[in-house]
């Protein structure tokens, strides 16, 4: 096919099929037309079959046809942008070879760097400055071309009129982590991105983390070695015609009329929560609470922005701390494809920098860029963190201001930059020991950093203590699944994630008054048990009443409404209980102790650390600078501390650098 009659067949298609589309892009100032290759190949399959096997050529015919037809306003640099190519051209990234080279083909992967736009050269006009002669030199190298010579003989020193320009960027497009198998290394591919794509529109598209489809035609570049002469190798590159997101987070999911009755309808649903708590895990037995706070997490609280530059968050964040087999990796695994856009990491396989940002060398700008971490990636999604015991001490505090604050800040190879992570986290942990020790207090066995602890709105332990009738029923359960495979959700996983991802976008619950009063009644009379037993324990802080807030609005979210009531305070009020129940209730005062998950000592060991410190005061008064151990433990069990609590306090006093032992059996403060 010659290119006139291309031209005029691609005309002959834009005509019938996108006109009224064509005059739309023109009237809103865009240089681009999406056109799906599905109408095309009906149009004219030889021109289908020769856009697959020679892009470049049908692109510039496409461009030459929009301008010979008559819009009304002059169109240059017109862009066509093919979608939905035939299931045979897409090509995973590691299957690239020679044959595919200046073919169209379709690619999916993750972006994981991204250049800044810069402006490029695509023609230059030169003029001869002996006989006037202008020459048009189109740049298509990576190297600025001159022309070498003129008609009139003259050679070289052309002076440069003009050039045109237009905006470009690269991007680095890794595989996806769920397509490869066992032990591959995800492979790259740089994608080059111009006009239109670059757009600060498209630019949302593309940052690092997105999982996108581009389509587009492989070419191949020269590499220079050091002594600048060309190699025999080439490198690959992927010149993009068309580029379309894939995964969605809870802001870009499409909900259409048909769903969005379903979602009001399930709504209305008076068994709506048990409905949900039963959709979330099918597959695992029993943890209705556990599961009822999974499906608050995923709706999540209201984000509020203060005056002043305050946000509090509306995340909620969720430990699970259990006996190994209980199903904690089998929920987090669940959630994942529950929530639209999800992250999972686990333990020894994540480093701090891998969860927030690192800062790497650039490949393309040879200079230092930022690679941003899982919490970073799924900003407005959620990151599951499994065995989060698992790492080191130090990886864990870069946590600690992305569960607060909900940002990263970093400040590294001279970048100083502050991400947002606006993400909820849902973590699982093992107890010290490998299992729960039934004698021992919850809050003593979980060996995390007390600061990262309080940071979590609800701490679930799962205990797997053998129960005749529960056991039962759990074999029962794992067998039938097995044996017929059931196990479905009762709401199935695609309405069940537009149902999250609706109520989480448009719905804005405001506190009621009752559920003010409920909530304010709750925290004072937690508050005030301390102050009844005389004890010095904090049995919840301001925190934890924030936590209740975003709890109760959660439940308000849940069942769409736009105002929480005293039932969705006292809901939320259960599970903030049944959690403290398990791990802040202090056996020996029989209160609420925070302290036993937001610090390293309980209050009732601070007491009598206070109660030590007091006697050994009094003493000095006595007896000068050195005092019998003796004498304070006849001192401290006249009080009602028995002789080894009394020693035990001794020795953490001295590992604390507050008294020493000038000889044996007297001690003196420093």
């Amino acid at each position: 096919m010659d290119a006139s009659e291309l031209v005029q067949k691609i005309q002959n298609f834009l005509e019938k099929v996108y006109l009224e589309k064509l005059l739309e892009q023109v009237r809103l100032g865009d240089k681009h037309l999406i056109v799906d290759f599905a109408n095309l190949a009906k149009f004219d399959v030889e021109i289908a079959d020769m856009l697959l096997d020679q892009p470049d050529e049908v692109l510039k015919a496409g461009e030459i046809a929009v301008n010979h037809i008559d819009l009304g306003v002059e169109t240059t640099n017109f862009a066509l942008r093919f979608i939905n190519l035939p299931q045979s051209n897409y090509l995973m990234i590691r299957n690239i070879r020679s044959k595919h080279l200046k073919k169209l083909f379709c690619f999916e992967g993750v972006v994981r760097q991204k250049s800044d736009v810069r402006p490029q050269v695509t023609a230059a006009r030169f003029e001869c400055p002996s006989c006037g002669n202008v020459l048009p030199i189109l740049q298509l190298d990576n190297k600025f071309k001159e022309p070498t010579r003129c008609s009139c003989g003259r050679k070289g020193k052309f002076r440069l009129l003009s050039k045109e320009l237009v905006d470009a960027q690269g991007i680095v497009l890794e595989e996806v982590p769920e397509q490869l198998e066992g032990g591959e290394q995800p492979k790259r591919i740089n994608v080059f991105l111009k006009n239109d794509l670059v757009s600060p529109l498209g630019e949302k598209k593309t940052n690092p983390g997105t999982k996108i489809k581009v389509c587009g035609s492989v070419k191949e570049i020269p590499i220079i070695t050091k002594s600048g002469v060309q190699s025999t190798r080439f490198d690959l590159l992927t010149e993009a015609n068309s580029v379309e997101t894939i995964e969605e987070d809870f802001s870009d999911i499409n909900i259409d009329a048909k769903e969005m009755e379903q979602i009001k309808e399930l709504s209305k649903d008076p068994l709506l929560f048990q409905k949900i708590v039963r959709s979330i895990a099918p597959s695992i037995y029993g943890h209705e609470k556990i599961k009822e706070s999974l499906a608050l997490q995923l709706v999540g609280g209201v984000r509020k922005a203060r005056g002043g530059g305050v946000v509090i968050r509306g995340d909620i964040h969720i430990l699970l701390v259990g006996d190994p087999g209980a199903g904690k990796s089998q929920m987090l695994k669940r959630v994942i494809f529950v929530a639209p856009k999800a992250r999972y990491v686990t333990g020894k396989g994540a480093s701090g920098a891998g969860l927030t940002a690192s800062v790497v060398k650039d490949e393309f700008l040879q200079g230092w860029s930022l690679e941003a971490g899982a919490l970073v990636l799924a900003n407005k999604g959620l990151c599951c963190i499994d065995e989060l015991d698992k790492m080191s001490k130090e990886d864990t505090w870069a946590m600690h201001e992305a569960l607060e604050q909900q940002s990263v800040s970093i400040s590294k190879a001279n970048i100083q930059a502050t991400l947002r992570a606006e993400t909820t986290v849902l973590a699982a942990a093992n107890p010290k020991y490998g299992r729960f020790d039934p004698y021992d207090t919850v809050a003593n066995q979980i060996n995390l950093a007390p600061t990262l602890i309080n940071r979590f709105d609800l701490i679930f332990p799962i205990k797997d203590l053998p129960d005749v009738r529960k056991d039962e029923k759990m074999a029962r359960f794992i067998l039938e699944i097995h044996k017929e495979n059931i196990g479905e959700p009762e709401i199935e996983t695609k309405l069940l994630r537009k149902y999250f991802a609706y109520a989480r976008q448009n719905i804005r619950p405001k506190l009621s008054d009752s559920a003010v009063d409920a909530l304010e009644e709750y925290y004072i009379k937690m508050r005030s048990q301390a102050i009844g037993q005389g004890s010095k324990s904090v049995p919840i802080s301001a925190r934890q009443l924030e936590g209740l807030i975003r709890l109760s609005e959660a439940n308000a979210k849940l069942r769409l409404s736009d105002s929480v009531t005293k039932e969705d305070a006292e809901r939320a009020i259960n599970l903030l209980d049944f959690c403290l129940r398990q791990v802040a209730f202090d056996e020996e005062s029989g209160t609420f102790d925070i302290d036993r998950i937001a610090t390293d000592v309980p209050a009732s060991q601070r007491n009598k650390l206070i109660l030590v410190k007091e006697i050994l005061a009094e003493l000095e008064n006595q007896l000068g600078k050195t005092i019998p151990i003796e004498d304070v433990v006849k001192k401290a069990e006249e009080k009602g501390l028995s002789e080894s609590e009394t020693e035990d306090i001794i020795q953490k006093l001295k590992r604390g650098g507050d008294i020493f032992e000038p000889r044996r059996g007297f001690i003196s403060r420093i």
